[in-house]
This record gives structure tokens, sequence and C-alpha cells, in this order.
């Protein structure tokens, strides 16, 4: 790609000192940095015509911030003008890091008492580029045992079998289980196919002991719970 422009490029040692990122980090904690700010701590250095900053903001303008960086692949990263092989590399580790810190916490084993919980344990789905199929594992007091990955792809109900939905719940002899899955897209919204993967769901485990609590789709600005839009389960 083409640089940005014939700019006249300020070193970040130009830059006064309470301006610089990692000075800011030191002296008022990570969480008073914005988004460009951290990412110039992670990128270290810029190129011929920016400093890591003014790369940094356009980095993450041209991919529309942190959810549209999150979703590009590291080769397309790497193509866009002063990134490179080993700019690309440090950011998507650092984005990864973040995803596994989400899904470690599932190892504190929470409580899903409502569906804003399981929305929360599964919050990191916003930012795949593909739909993705999780199923939290509860027992008897709703404390998630486990949360799996069974499905990565295009959904659709003849890609989805009943049998790997349930496979470890009976295996772990758990009570309970939510679904959830993803819409790239953005929309949140259930469609009427999303209804009727729920029902055959929640028929199945009715056959198998296991309770269907709750499905719940995760959209890039929301989230939406078929249990309590009254879709699929009946009262």
């Amino acid at each position: 790609m083409m640089p940005p422009g014939d700019v006249q490029r300020v070193s970040m040692h130009d830059l006064p000192e309470n301006e610089r990122p990692r000075e800011r980090l030191w002296a008022y904690g990570a969480q008073a940095l914005s988004p460009a700010e951290l990412l110039a701590i992670i990128l270290r250095t810029g190129n011929s015509e920016e400093n890591a900053l003014a790369l940094a903001t356009r980095i993450l303008s041209h991919y529309n911030g942190l959810s549209g960086l999150a979703k590009t692949p590291v080769t397309d990263l790497a193509r866009m003008y002063g990134i490179g092989k080993a700019k690309s590399a440090q950011i998507v580790a650092a984005l990864e890091l973040g995803k596994r810190l989400v899904q470690q916490q599932t190892i504190e084993r929470p409580i899903i008492q409502k569906a804003a919980d399981a929305a929360q344990l599964v919050a990191d789905m916003a930012h795949l580029p593909q739909e993705q199929v999780r199923v939290i594992l509860l027992d008897s007091s709703k404390r998630v045992v486990t949360l799996q990955t069974i499905y990565s792809g295009t959904l659709n109900a003849t890609v989805l079998r009943t049998s790997e939905i349930f496979r470890e719940a009976v295996i772990r002899n758990c009570p309970a289980l939510i679904i959830a899955h993803n819409h790239p897209a953005g929309d949140a919204r259930p469609s009427p196919e999303d209804v009727t993967l729920t029902r055959t769901l929640i028929a199945a485990g009715r056959l198998l002991d296991v309770d269907v609590l709750d499905h719940i789709i995760i959209g890039q600005h929301g989230w939406a719970s078929l249990k309590e839009m009254g879709l699929g389960f009946d009262h």
C-alpha cells in the first residue's frame, strides 16, 4: 500500500513527556490510555513517515476500531503500509492474549443466574470473523462446569449434530446447558433457523435429561436471549 502522505514525521521523543504513551501508562495506569496509545506501546516503533502513535491511530481508523482490527487476519494486516510481518504479529499476539484472558475466566466457575451472565461469559464471540457455536455446561447449582467450542464455520442446522452438543454434558453428568453462537454480520436478532434449532435441542435435551436453559446470540453491538424473547421455549 502507499504511504499515508508527505507529513513531517514527529518522533515520539519529540513529544512532551506527558504525551508519550509509555510515560503516561507509568504515571496514570493502562486504563487511562486510549486504544491508540495502548496499540502504540505494542508497536514500539513507527516507520519512516509516522511515529508509533500516528501509526496506531491510522491502523485503528482503517479497521474501524478494535473490533474490526480483532477480526483482521495477520496476513492482511501485514500488507498495510508501514506494518509488515513483525508488527502484525505483535498486534495479533496481543489481541489473542486478550481473548484468552476472557476465556480463562471460565475457570473461576461463575454461577449463571440470568441471561446477561451467560452473554458476558461469551462476549468475545462478538469479534469473531466467522460463526461459532459454544456450549456452557452447568452443574445443579447453575455453576459453570466448562465452556466448549462445538463448531466454527457457516452455521446451519444440517452441520450441527445434536450428539456433539450434548456429548460432554452426558459424559460429565451435567443437568443443564446453555448454547451460544454469534452473528458475525452484527445483528443479534434471532433468525427463524435459530428458533427451529432451539426447539430441536430442547426436545433432544428432554430425552437425555439435560435442560437447555437458554440460547444466547452474540452480535457486534449486543446480544439476544431466545429464552427472554420467548422464542423456541414453550411456557
